[in-house]
């Protein structure tokens, strides 16, 4: 399949659209997910062009997992939970819903259910408070 340019995170990327921004390099962005699993839910975006896992290449791939931890740490250290979920769908049959390569970090707690993915948008100024938190952390 070929990469569509015009996904959203592609357009956030490019700065057409906005984003909640926790940190970013030259090769990597790292934002607050706006349908949240639960609070504290942060997403890696390389920038490279690649729709899936297959298409990144190995150097994105490696800056990408590089942003991953240290986003981890932070937010380990800004929000205590007590783990966390680093995931990453490849395909809609895996529960890809924007076709970009991108990685979850999720705060988990236990006896607290995650929220469904990608299906309530949060309250953007609880985003950014808990952003805040996390970029203090950093």
């Amino acid at each position: 399949m070929a990469y569509d340019p015009n996904n959203i995170f592609a357009r956030i990327l490019r700065g057409e659209l906005p984003c909640i921004k926790v940190c970013e390099n030259e090769t990597t962005l790292a934002i607050m997910d706006v349908m949240p699993q639960a609070d504290g839910h942060v997403l890696v975006l390389p920038k490279a062009p690649a729709g899936e896992i297959y298409e990144l290449p190995l150097e994105a791939g490696a800056a990408a997992m590089e942003m991953v931890q240290k986003v981890a740490v932070a937010v380990r250290t800004a929000l205590a939970p007590e783990g966390l979920l680093i995931a990453q769908f490849n395909g809609a049959a895996a529960g890809q819903t924007v076709p970009h390569v991108h990685f979850h970090v999720i705060p988990r707690r236990e006896g607290e259910t995650l929220r469904p993915h990608a299906r309530e948008m949060a309250d953007m100024a609880t985003l950014e408070a808990i952003a805040q938190r996390i970029r203090a952390a950093l």
